[in-house]
């Protein structure tokens, strides 16, 4: 079964159902409104390509009796007094910084790029992000 596209948001309204079981089942499903498309894409597998393809790189390091995480190239730090609260202020900043993103970042030329991260951020519960950072499954 291929996928399906529909000529505009009207058309895929009346096949709301077909087209989120295409999304669903990883098939290509696409919307074209004015000059341009869309795609459903079902949430579990893009977060799983985004992981494969956004490694975090983050860095932790002990410091001053405590620990600090930091993503290099990216604007988002945390610290804690332990491991474990370096990493939630971690995940904590990450969701900031994604909010921050979509009301004020996306458009500025030095966050622009930085899509695919902010889309893995809030695509992810904080246990995946926890797994993402300390290099777990996730």
């Amino acid at each position: 079964m291929s996928g399906v596209h529909y000529d505009s948001y009207t058309d895929a309204r009346a096949h709301l159902k077909d087209l989120l079981d295409a999304a669903e089942s990883g098939r290509v499903a696409t919307i074209r409104r004015d000059a341009s498309s869309v795609a459903v894409v079902d949430v579990g597998r893009l977060r799983d390509f985004l992981v494969s393809i956004v490694p975090s790189h983050a860095q932790v390091v002990a410091e001053g009796g405590g620990w600090s995480v930091f993503i290099p190239g990216l604007p988002v730090a945390a610290d804690g007094t332990s491991f474990d609260d370096a990493i939630t202020e971690m995940i904590d900043a990450l969701r900031e910084y994604a909010e921050d993103w979509h009301s004020e970042l996306l458009n500025a030329e030095n966050h622009r790029d930085n899509w695919g991260f902010v889309q893995l951020i809030s695509l992810s519960d904080d246990e995946q992000l926890r797994q993402w950072l300390v290099g777990g499954a996730a």
